[in-house]
């Protein structure tokens, strides 16, 4: 009868391990200090999947992000229906995890609904130059907004931009950009956010279902990739790089097989952009 108690919470440990697999093994690591980008490095992209056996998605998976949203291989479809963003201000810190700066809401910052699944928005970050590349070409910055389902699914708007304007949403942050890359801590608090402030101009995105594209490259993420690309100068896209103090000019992962996935883009029947 003694033994009953231990036996009772080992057994009740593995069963929330099943029950919330992503919570335990599948969020983006916050420490990036063990990969890198170097081409030839040890610990680069192409040797992801070696440096941890739980990372083996980045080698051996079927279903990996980045990939080129090509014409010929992009099916237009009308029936994805609109994003729904349900956003709002909340706390949020600013966290240099190595090779990214990524912005995180402590509080409830709102929602996207996907086919009837909530999504609560989590985090950004950003990545330079893009990871997705459209028609082959390759975009100077891509911000990636991280949501979760309350079963654990994981669901990644991508914005893209290119040099010309300031980002609005970017000029928000700069002063605490500038603040961090003057001090070696690595995270400061920022305040109320508002993921309202982040603009996607277009009611056309790319859908297809990929993976975290950092490590451990979990599978099953269901990717949003808006049209539109956006400006950005490069004033901010050199912030977001020296303000993370590696030595790496790029944090993008090289494109993956696409593997014969759907690739589809909406594009509203009215044609009305937003």
């Amino acid at each position: 009868m003694e033994k009953l108690p231990t036996q009772f919470f080992v057994c009740s440990f593995f069963i929330l391990l099943a029950l919330h697999p992503f919570s335990v093994r599948s969020q983006e690591v916050e420490d990036e200090s063990e990969f890198d980008y170097g081409a030839n490095s040890t610990k680069g992209p192409a040797r992801w999947g070696e440096i941890h056996a739980e990372w083996g998605a980045c080698s051996n998976g079927t279903m990996q992000s980045p990939i080129d949203m090509s014409n010929e291989r992009v099916n237009i479809v009308s029936h994805l229906g609109r994003l729904k963003k349900s956003y709002k201000p909340s706390n949020a810190t600013l966290r240099n995890r190595g090779h990214d700066m990524m912005l995180r809401w402590e509080d409830e910052a709102g929602a996207i609904e996907i086919k009837g699944t909530e999504y609560v928005l989590h985090q950004c970050h950003w990545h330079s130059p893009s990871e997705h590349t459209i028609n082959g070409r390759r975009y100077d910055l891509e911000l990636h907004m991280v949501h979760e389902s309350a079963d654990g699914k994981v669901a990644v708007i991508g914005i893209m931009f290119k040099i010309g304007r300031q980002d609005s949403f970017l000029s928000l942050l700069m002063d605490h950009l500038e603040a961090i890359t003057d001090i070696t801590d690595r995270e400061r608090a920022v305040g109320v956010i508002d993921p309202r402030h982040i603009k996607f101009g277009s009611r056309k995105y790319y859908r297809y279902i990929g993976s975290l594209t950092i490590p451990p490259c979990t599978e099953n993420v269901v990717w949003s990739i808006v049209r539109k690309v956006r400006t950005v100068t490069r004033e901010q896209v050199r912030f977001l790089r020296v303000a993370v103090h590696d030595e790496w000019d790029s944090n993008a992962r090289p494109l993956q097989s696409i593997n014969k996935r759907s690739i589809q883009l909406f594009r509203p029947d009215d044609k009305v952009e937003n």
